[in-house]
């Protein structure tokens, strides 16, 4: 038995993993609900495929990469491929009070989540087999390479004095702009459906927020790696930030009069991502400013996007690349050493250097994000065709890639009632 295991801790982490797993098929329900009924199980199938996907990858190669020994402060070595010499009662020294195994199992559930939110720039048109492909070369190219630069020890970015609690800049920041890049490298496919998609289930969009909501409680709070303080402090800004950015979401949206259940779920999530790097190190009424500015900069980068016909299906870029990017620059003002020691105080705390090694990491994740996954997009669609054609599209995706539908069709109309 090793004795510097914390039970309480490893309880916490445990739990805060399944929570954060749940977010996996929590996002496919939130993106499902925004789509038509004929690609319901396909988008579902998209987030469960990236479970599936980087489960596997993680453990055979991504671990390793992303926290291993480092290597030139760019990408961790292949020491722990397979999970090859760590033990069932082993610790490691980025949490030496729960064990390894629950150390890499907490951080598999975000490398599985991020692809799976990038899948919602381009639901309803994309091939189910290409992007399960583009999810295992893109976590382990572009995700693992950057868990290593800002988490992993020796990671440049770490060594830069770069923070982020819970994965703004690994997670959203990536996944955000990743969906630009795709966006941009198929633009010109044909699409069946051009403009906005009109929400097939608004109450499924909403039960998938609120799922999303109560597994963000492991997302941030389990990114304290212990049942303590830090855990109850980033609960709390995580929380109090969602409900910032709802209520502005829906103030904002009040007055165009397009006040929608859809906008207020959207705004909540905005809130959650935006918050995500400064949980554990910022107070209560700073979480309420991130919060509520990540709604706004969400909000009017949806419109800059429709300007520019992007064709972000679910505005994964305005809503996770924005407000994640908002979020990481909002943690070089606001963080405090007074609320997390193991933090280091922003720019309202007499630091400078804070606020500019958070924007050193944004401009060194979006431009490595974007270029890496363009090139990627490319070369996949070059060789499977990343988009569905028109006539897939117009078929429905369930039945075209999947073979069957989320609701069975009725076979002939009811009789009528006499």
């Amino acid at each position: 038995m090793n004795l510097n295991i914390n039970t309480g801790d490893t309880a916490w982490v445990l739990m805060s993993s399944s929570l954060v797993m749940l977010m996996t098929p929590a996002i496919g329900l939130f993106y499902g609900g925004m789509v038509e009924r004929k690609n319901l199980l396909s988008c579902i199938m998209l987030t469960f495929g990236t479970l599936i996907i980087v489960t596997v990858q993680w453990v055979l190669l991504g671990y390793s990469l992303s926290f291993g020994k480092d290597s030139a402060h760019l990408i961790g070595d292949l020491s722990w491929c397979g999970l090859s010499g760590i033990g069932i009662a082993d610790t490691t020294d980025y949490a030496p009070q729960i064990p390894h195994l629950a150390f890499m199992l907490f951080q598999m559930k975000f490398a599985i989540i991020t692809p799976a939110i990038i899948a919602g720039a381009f639901v309803e048109r994309v091939r189910f087999k290409s992007f399960m492909l583009f999810t295992l070369l893109w976590t382990t190219l572009i995700y693992d390479p950057v868990a290593h630069w800002v988490w992993g020890d020796g990671g440049w970015l770490k060594k830069l004095g770069s923070l982020d609690f819970a994965g703004g800049t690994v997670v959203h920041i990536t996944a955000g702009v990743a969906a630009l890049a795709m966006c941009i490298a198929l633009r010109r496919k044909k699409r069946a459906i051009d403009g906005r998609f009109q929400p097939d289930s608004v109450p499924l969009t909403l039960f998938g927020a609120v799922l999303l909501w109560f597994g963000w409680f492991g997302f941030n709070g389990g990114s304290a790696l212990g049942a303590n303080a830090a855990a109850a402090q980033a609960l709390v800004t995580t929380t109090v930030a969602a409900a910032a950015a709802a209520l502005t979401w829906m103030v904002i949206s009040a007055r165009e009069g397009k006040n929608t259940a859809v906008g207020a779920a959207t705004g909540a999530v905005v809130g959650l991502v935006a918050i995500t790097p400064a949980c554990g190190y910022v107070d209560v009424a700073a979480a309420m400013v991130i919060g509520a500015v990540g709604a706004v900069v969400a909000f009017f980068s949806i419109k800059l996007s429709e300007k520019l016909r992007i064709q972000d299906s679910l505005d994964v870029c305005a809503c996770h690349g924005m407000a994640g990017t908002w979020g990481a620059l909002a943690t070089g003002i606001f963080a405090s050493k007074a609320i997390n020691p193991a933090g280091a105080d922003g720019l309202l705390h007499g630091n400078t250097d804070l606020f500019m090694a958070q924007l050193a990491s944004v401009l060194a994740v979006w431009l490595f994000t974007f270029c890496g996954t363009y090139l990627l997009a490319k070369v996949i669609d070059q060789f499977m065709s990343f988009t569905a054609s028109q006539s897939e599209q117009e078929l429905g995706l369930d039945i075209f890639h999947l073979g069957e539908e989320a609701a069975e069709r009725p076979l002939a109309e009811p009789l009528a009632l006499k």
